[in-house]
């Protein structure tokens, strides 16, 4: 079996023209935010549906049913299967395909990385926004091997980014793979992400920009490796407003 890990509904419909063969799964988490607590993965999978319900309204039940059966479907692959993680750069994507590799850590299946192909230092953190069903098929042609080592490396990126163990973090973020570019970057990032993110929005407000509209796009130049969208940000406003 050959499977494609899609980092989102947005890249389906360009995926899709592509006619690249193999069974679709979108990963729809948001890991870089939230309660990343729990001991056994249901118990995991129930306190990311309760932060999601708190934070957005959502349904627990329909938590289980688009996003958590989505995702364990890696847990069914085996030696002779095939899986293919399109993950973008930034710590937004990196944060899911680290996940989803401390799951596949002990599977015997090939993993390879899909990743956004062409992109100017500017543009970096933009990851597939621009690519069309051509460009998706180059990079797809132009994927690179996971390693056992490379797998191993993110599952403890992974555990040390629920734990916030900066330290191992940045360690960890000194490996080199042509499989995983930018990791000192991210995982330099990740190790500041409790502090960072909210001093820039407080330098953005004692800079003059007022709300969202403002700063967002000014967060997005200076902080776009954490590839938050404007509904992260307006979270850290509106804390930040709260202790005002």
């Amino acid at each position: 079996m050959i499977v494609h890990v899609l980092p989102g509904d947005s890249l389906s419909g360009q995926f899709a023209e592509t006619a690249i063969g193999g069974k679709i799964v979108v990963f729809r988490e948001c890991m870089v935010v939230g309660d990343l607590g729990g001991e056994t993965l249901d118990e995991f999978w129930e306190r990311r549906a309760n932060f999601l319900m708190l934070e957005h309204g959502g349904d627990p039940i329909e938590y289980q049913e688009t996003f958590a059966r989505e995702i364990e479907q890696l847990l069914e692959l085996t030696a002779g299967d095939e899986i293919n993680l399109w993950f973008e750069f930034e710590l937004f994507c990196q944060a899911n395909m680290w996940f989803c590799l401390d799951l596949l850590n002990r599977s015997a299946a090939s993993i390879y990385r899909v990743a956004p192909a062409d992109l100017s230092p500017d543009d970096v953190w933009k990851g597939f926004a621009d690519h069309d069903a051509d460009r998706l098929l180059e990079c797809f042609d132009a994927r690179t091997p996971i390693s056992k080592e490379d797998t191993s490396v993110a599952s403890r990126l992974w555990q040390a980014f629920r734990n916030r163990d900066s330290g191992t973090l940045r360690e960890l973020g000194e490996h080199r793979s042509a499989a995983l570019p930018f990791l000192k970057e991210v995982a330099d990032a990740a190790a500041d992400i409790e502090t960072r993110p909210a001093q820039l929005v407080a330098e953005l407000k004692a800079s003059g920009h007022a709300d969202i509209d403002s700063i967002f796009p000014e967060f997005q130049k200076r902080a776009g490796v954490y590839g938050f969208g404007d509904l992260q940000v307006e979270r850290i406003l509106e804390r930040s407003d709260e202790l005002s």
